[in-house]
């Protein structure tokens, strides 16, 4: 029998059966979602509330600053979270955000090829840098000889460092010998980097990741040697098959070495001790967006719509997250009064904020609560006076309500 409905109108059984399974995935409440109005590209933790405040970058063009500090019952109100600002200007998706040292300055990268720069508190807008020629897809903010930074990377395939008070641009950095993709992430190495010099890696669309060392008059690619042969020069580190996404310094351990998400699948561990050779590679399965790292976790997220949870010691896969039904674009730790790891905040092009705990306890839960079959629609335990909710709860919402 022919379909009539416009949607299967040239599509294959394969994508009519994505859109399906998405469709019937998108109501779960798993990490109790907070659902924004456009897909979300990036989130980074907001400083000013380290325990519940994100901001995140929409492709509608918005950077919005979240408070996940959502009461109870907050749906009954029609509220299911609190945008505190929402920051004005591009007219293109936001692709990468940025705060400055200081705290008060918030820059989103966009598809428009300029970087926004807005104060924090009054969301008004302060200027754009202007100089790439295509979409900017990493920003970073940094310090160097006493001067406030920011370092922008595009899929121009140029890094561009810029004075944020004047916004003047000190440098364009492009690898002069080899052939630099798309730039993908930035990252500031904690162990090299000083007061007069800045020392940062890139990840691009190709497979190699660059060091560069920073100053404010100059810039130089850093080679590097092989781990058994020292005497051997290599222009780049490659550990990868393809495109790197993303480059995180370990702030676990005084060695900080640099792991990494690829399109290749892979997340890996590069040892500083061995020249930045991979020592652990850890097999999500499809590309990988996002790393995060935890003493006794490490968290991976990407295509296949998941949050991974790895047993650092043992690197076996600990728990799958499973709640969104679009790709995970960005991880963020979530943290509290004394800057420990509390929670993961994971977003997607799903449009959702999910939220996951991280004590083997609470995880187990969260994962036990997953293989339990959902209810039928209509079927949801009722009390004995056709409330779905429990006489506790009842009296929590009354409470609520005469505040």
């Amino acid at each position: 029998m022919q379909s009539t409905d416009r949607d299967h109108f040239f599509e294959t059984d394969a994508s009519q059966a994505q859109r399906a399974r998405k469709a019937a995935k998108a109501g779960n409440k798993h990490g109790s979602p907070i659902v924004l109005k456009s897909k979300i590209l990036a989130a980074i933790l907001d400083p000013a509330s380290p325990l519940y405040g994100l901001f995140i970058a929409e492709s509608a063009g918005f950077v919005r600053r979240v408070n996940l500090e959502v009461f109870p019952y907050a749906s009954v109100f029609g509220k299911t979270s609190e945008v505190t600002a929402t920051f004005r200007g591009p007219k293109a998706p936001v692709t990468c955000l940025a705060i400055a040292k200081s705290g008060r300055r918030i820059f989103a990268g966009s598809w428009d090829k300029d970087i926004w720069s807005w104060d924090v508190e009054s969301a008004e807008m302060t200027g754009s840098f202007k100089g790439h020629s295509d979409f900017v897809k990493a920003i970073i903010c940094a310090s160097v000889g006493g001067k406030e930074i920011l370092i922008s990377g595009g899929a121009d395939k140029k890094i561009m460092v810029w004075d944020l008070e004047s916004k003047s641009r000190l440098h364009t950095i492009q690898d002069p010998t080899t052939t630099m993709l798309a730039i993908q992430h930035l990252a500031v190495d904690p162990v090299l980097t000083t007061d007069a010099a800045l020392v940062v890696a890139s990840a691009s669309s190709d497979p190699n990741i660059r060091r560069w060392k920073i100053t404010l008059s100059d810039f130089e690619q850093m080679l590097e040697s092989y781990h058994d042969r020292p005497d051997t020069e290599r222009l780049t580190i490659q550990e990868h098959e393809t495109s790197v996404y993303r480059l995180l310094y370990d702030d676990t351990d005084e060695d900080a070495d640099l792991w990494t998400a690829s399109a290749d699948g892979t997340t890996k561990c590069l040892a500083r001790s061995k020249n930045f050779v991979a020592e652990d590679t850890l097999a999500h399965g499809d590309y990988v967006r996002a790393v995060l790292l935890t003493e006794n976790w490490v968290i991976t997220a990407g295509r296949d719509e998941n949050v991974k949870i790895w047993d650092r010691a043992s690197g076996k896969l600990y728990c799958t997250l499973e709640g969104h039904f679009e790709e995970v674009t960005d991880l963020v730790m979530l943290r509290d009064a004394l800057g420990r790891p509390a929670k993961i905040c994971s977003v997607s092009i799903d449009n959702t904020i999910r939220t996951w705990p991280l004590a083997k306890t609470e995880l187990d839960e969260v994962v036990k609560k997953m293989q339990e079959p959902e209810k039928p629609k209509g079927e949801e335990t009722k009390d004995n006076n056709g409330s779905m909710l429990t006489a506790e709860e009842e009296a929590e919402l009354a409470e609520l309500m005469d505040d």
